[in-house]
């Protein structure tokens, strides 16, 4: 069975599908592998790296056509899919609530597709969760991004001259990316604190050393899948009263606030954002769904009223080859769930991880994305 890796062609992605280092365990399980050339170049793994094991180095898509298995990050151009045969195995971080026009074209095609940020939260299907491993890379460089933009030290330190405050870090939203930021900005001795919608995340926080404030609520705010759920207006309110006054004493703010296929909620208006002191940071690291920041531009460090938001929309790419192992292996858990090459049905379709990512199975668009 073949398996082929494509080259990113998002200019703004640094990452890559497989790295040497788990393709040899995909050559070893049985498959062949073949690479488009360069496809590793930006995550900082050259051809030579993949040929040196045995991975096969491909010009030009020449041998795409009869994969049976295309490893991607984000989903292809049409002109990659276009080139894909009928009954291939596409796998990768697809996006499909904003590529519904993608998967129409998956589905014509025939190319059975599995979204793989939408790996259940279980036991099981830890070793595949894409979505956590790249949100802790994520937490961690938001933190490290904005200690560079912030023009003070973040720890105390005391000297025989005087004093010097640490800096006061405000996460929210505390999922994976959130609990990293916290860690990293407690290492690097910062006073840090934390919201979020979910009481279970208290416990959590506090567990690191930070902080926790949120607005009382009976109802539990966590779904069934461990996400936060979308909030009342009257919450909202709540939420923004209490954010308003804790927010104008903090140095650095980092949103990671996300409900999975909806538009990020905004956490920080303009009015919270010039309540802030002169040379503090913001990160907003929800700005590929909108963001939480009413003020951040995508792709760009905007200046308010001397706050610096960062609005970049491929934090993870400064980490891109921790990043590109991680998600290696993700895949290499996947694929070793839902292909036995020494079965006679070889593809497992009926396990309840792999129908949870697969949202185009024999031309048919799973109803959770059909127009």
């Amino acid at each position: 069975m073949k398996i082929y890796i494509v080259k990113e062609t998002s200019s703004d992605e640094r990452r890559v599908a497989l790295v040497p280092d788990v393709a040899k365990k995909f050559i070893k399980d049985g498959f062949n592998i073949f690479l488009e050339k360069d496809a590793g170049h930006l995550s900082k793994f050259t051809d030579e790296d993949y040929s040196s094991i045995g991975v096969n180095i491909d010009n030009q898509q020449e041998n795409i056509s009869d994969a049976d298995v295309i490893f991607c990050v984000r989903i292809p151009d049409d002109n990659t899919i276009n080139k894909i045969k009928s009954g291939a195995c596409l796998v990768g971080l697809l996006n499909p609530y904003d590529n519904r026009e993608k998967l129409e074209l998956l589905s014509k095609k025939g190319i059975n597709a599995f979204s793989m940020e939408l790996i259940p939260r279980s036991p099981r299907a830890q070793s595949m969760d894409v979505l956590s491993s790249q949100s802790n890379l994520a937490g961690y460089k938001a933190v490290i991004n904005s200690a560079s933009l912030y023009n003070k030290a973040m720890p105390m330190m005391m000297t025989a001259a005087g004093t010097i405050a640490p800096a006061k870090i405000f996460i929210m939203g505390v999922g994976v990316a959130g609990l990293q930021a916290i860690a990293t900005a407690k290492r690097l001795g910062a006073v840090v604190s934390a919201t979020d919608v979910r009481r279970a995340a208290g416990e959590q926080c506090e567990s690191l050393g930070a902080s926790f404030i949120m607005v009382d609520e009976e109802e539990d705010s966590e779904d069934s899948g461990g996400y936060a759920k979308e909030m009342s207006k009257d919450y909202q309110e709540r939420q923004n009263k209490l954010i308003s006054e804790h927010i104008k004493s903090q140095d650095i703010v980092i949103c990671s606030a996300l409900i999975p296929g909806k538009t990020a909620p905004t956490l920080l208006t303009g009015e919270m954002v010039k309540s802030m002191k002169s040379g503090s940071v913001i990160v907003d690291m929800a700005i590929e769904r909108g963001g939480n920041c009413e003020l951040t531009k995508p792709n760009e460090n905007a200046e308010i009223e001397g706050v610096t938001i960062i609005g970049d929309m491929n934090m993870i790419g400064g980490l891109a080859p921790n990043a590109s192992n991680l998600y290696s292996r993700n895949l290499h858990s996947f694929l070793s769930l839902f292909i036995d090459l020494n079965s006679d049905e070889k593809l497992n379709w009926e396990d309840e991880i792999v129908e949870a990512v697969n949202i185009v199975k024999d031309s048919k668009i799973s109803e959770s994305f059909v127009k």
